[in-house]
Protein backbone atom coordinates (compact mmCIF):
# COMPACT_ATOMS: atom_id res chain seq x y z
CA UNK A 1 0.00 0.00 0.00
CA UNK A 2 1.03 3.59 -0.53
CA UNK A 3 0.84 6.72 1.60
CA UNK A 4 1.84 10.25 0.70
CA UNK A 5 4.32 11.88 3.08
CA UNK A 6 1.72 14.63 3.58
CA UNK A 7 -0.97 12.14 4.71
CA UNK A 8 -1.65 11.39 8.39
CA UNK A 9 0.06 8.01 8.03
CA UNK A 10 3.05 9.57 6.28
CA UNK A 11 3.37 12.29 8.91
CA UNK A 12 3.21 9.70 11.68
CA UNK A 13 6.01 7.63 10.11
CA UNK A 14 8.13 10.76 9.55
CA UNK A 15 7.67 11.79 13.17
CA UNK A 16 8.33 8.30 14.57
CA UNK A 17 11.58 7.89 12.64
CA UNK A 18 12.58 11.58 12.88
CA UNK A 19 13.01 11.90 9.11
CA UNK A 20 14.10 15.31 7.84
CA UNK A 21 11.96 15.65 4.71
CA UNK A 22 14.00 18.64 3.55
CA UNK A 23 16.97 16.27 3.14
CA UNK A 24 15.07 13.16 2.02
CA UNK A 25 14.10 13.14 -1.65
CA UNK A 26 13.68 9.43 -2.13
CA UNK A 27 11.27 6.56 -1.77
CA UNK A 28 10.71 5.44 1.81
CA UNK A 29 9.61 1.89 2.55
CA UNK A 30 8.06 1.25 5.95
CA UNK A 31 7.94 -2.33 7.23
CA UNK A 32 5.38 -2.44 10.07
CA UNK A 33 6.35 -6.01 11.04
CA UNK A 34 9.94 -4.94 11.73
CA UNK A 35 9.07 -1.31 12.53
CA UNK A 36 11.83 -0.25 10.15
CA UNK A 37 12.41 2.18 7.30
CA UNK A 38 14.51 1.64 4.18
CA UNK A 39 15.10 4.20 1.47
CA UNK A 40 16.66 4.81 -1.94
CA UNK A 41 17.96 1.70 -3.70
CA UNK A 42 17.22 -0.67 -0.81
CA UNK A 43 13.56 0.38 -0.75
CA UNK A 44 13.20 0.22 -4.55
CA UNK A 45 14.76 -3.25 -4.74
CA UNK A 46 12.63 -4.58 -1.87
CA UNK A 47 9.52 -3.29 -3.66
CA UNK A 48 10.75 -4.89 -6.91
CA UNK A 49 11.00 -8.24 -5.12
CA UNK A 50 7.21 -8.20 -4.60
CA UNK A 51 6.32 -7.16 -8.17
CA UNK A 52 6.64 -10.60 -9.69
CA UNK A 53 8.84 -12.08 -12.40
CA UNK A 54 10.89 -10.65 -14.16
CA UNK A 55 10.98 -7.42 -12.09
CA UNK A 56 11.58 -9.41 -8.91
CA UNK A 57 14.98 -10.46 -10.30
CA UNK A 58 16.22 -6.92 -9.66
CA UNK A 59 16.24 -7.70 -5.93
CA UNK A 60 19.42 -9.73 -6.56
CA UNK A 61 21.21 -6.36 -6.63
CA UNK A 62 20.71 -6.14 -2.86
CA UNK A 63 24.03 -8.03 -2.59
CA UNK A 64 25.80 -4.97 -4.06
CA UNK A 65 26.99 -2.58 -1.32
CA UNK A 66 24.46 0.19 -0.60
CA UNK A 67 26.88 3.05 -1.36
CA UNK A 68 27.27 1.73 -4.94
CA UNK A 69 23.54 1.02 -5.39
CA UNK A 70 22.62 4.45 -4.04
CA UNK A 71 25.08 6.15 -6.40
CA UNK A 72 23.36 4.42 -9.34
CA UNK A 73 19.93 5.22 -7.86
CA UNK A 74 20.85 8.93 -7.53
CA UNK A 75 22.28 9.01 -11.07
CA UNK A 76 19.06 7.56 -12.50
CA UNK A 77 16.90 9.88 -10.37
CA UNK A 78 18.89 12.90 -11.51
CA UNK A 79 18.53 12.03 -15.21
CA UNK A 80 15.11 10.36 -15.42
CA UNK A 81 13.26 13.38 -16.81
CA UNK A 82 15.95 13.96 -19.42
CA UNK A 83 15.75 10.33 -20.53
CA UNK A 84 12.02 9.64 -20.23
CA UNK A 85 10.41 13.09 -20.25
CA UNK A 86 8.10 14.71 -17.74
CA UNK A 87 4.31 14.79 -17.79
CA UNK A 88 2.45 18.07 -17.51
CA UNK A 89 -0.09 16.67 -15.04
CA UNK A 90 -0.16 13.94 -12.42
CA UNK A 91 -1.94 10.70 -13.19
CA UNK A 92 -5.45 10.36 -11.78
CA UNK A 93 -5.57 6.89 -10.20
CA UNK A 94 -8.29 4.44 -11.17
CA UNK A 95 -10.60 3.19 -8.39
CA UNK A 96 -8.60 -0.07 -8.31
CA UNK A 97 -5.33 1.83 -7.87
CA UNK A 98 -6.91 4.19 -5.33
CA UNK A 99 -7.61 1.19 -3.10
CA UNK A 100 -3.85 0.71 -2.70
CA UNK A 101 -3.47 4.09 -0.98
CA UNK A 102 -3.89 4.29 2.77
CA UNK A 103 -5.41 7.79 2.64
Amino acid sequence: MFAALQSNTGKQIIETFKIDTSKMDSILLFNPKKNSITYKSSAALKVAFHLGFPTSLLSAFLIVPAFIRNWVYDFIAKNRYKWYGKKEACMVPSPELKNKFLE
